[in-house]
């Protein structure tokens, strides 16, 4: 069964191009495209779609109707994944997008739309509930979390790149294969980073998001 897709651009030529790339795409299905923020809801209500492709920038005020959007959709539809695309690396932006939670959820730069294989990859990452943040995004978060002093600080240079791995949403494999070492080398790694940053196993918690919250809030 494809993908369903519901698409907020206002940027008409950039609208044409997605809508364009997914149409190529057997596994993905462009439902309808908005261009403000209250179309872009209606559609995404009266289609329910898998995924929202979404700017992070449109009408009425321009600022963040993206970050809203998803806010939204996940107070109502829970399983709808969201992409949100910016021109700007504002880490603060995805901050804001992941601050209620990781899953389903992208955040990209507009600049990797041209690199058709990256918003793809993010579709299909957040359909299946997963997250995506850009790589420029993940290495101003680096560069701040070296700055700032926090529990963070109590982690080895390798837990870091480990940290950073996960906060761009890759599994343990993909951390594995990224960093060259081997999966149980990543989950023991991973397992010390739970234990600095004092995120004890509970039922009701995903320690892995809340690892990559406190990196964010760093």
């Amino acid at each position: 069964m494809a993908i369903s897709v519901v698409l907020g651009e206002d940027n008409a030529l950039l609208r044409e191009s997605i809508a364009r790339v997914l149409a190529l795409e057997d596994d993905l299905e462009l439902l309808g495209a908005g261009d403000d923020y209250d179309s872009v809801l209606a559609l995404v209500e009266a289609a329910r779609p898998d995924v929202l492709v979404t700017d992070i920038r449109m009408p009425p005020t321009a600022t963040d109707e993206g970050i809203r959007l998803a806010r939204e959709v996940r107070a109502r539809h829970p399983g709808i994944g969201v992409v949100v695309l910016s021109q700007h690396a504002n880490p603060a932006y995805a901050m804001a997008l992941l601050e209620d939670g990781s899953a389903g959820r992208a955040y990209l730069l507009k600049e990797r739309v041209g690199d058709i294989d990256e918003l793809l990859h993010a579709i299909r990452e957040v359909a299946a509930g997963r997250s995506v943040i850009d790589p420029e995004i993940v290495d101003l978060l680096v560069v701040s979390g070296r700055s700032t002093g926090s529990d963070l600080d109590r982690l080895t240079p390798r837990e870091r790149e480990v940290l950073a791995e996960m906060a761009s949403g890759k599994n343990n494999a993909a951390i594995a294969r990224s960093l060259v070492l081997s999966e149980g080398a990543v989950e023991k790694h991973i397992n010390s980073i739970f234990t600095k940053l004092d995120l004890s196993f509970e039922p009701d918690t995903n320690r892995r998001v809340m690892a990559v919250l406190r990196w964010l809030s760093a």
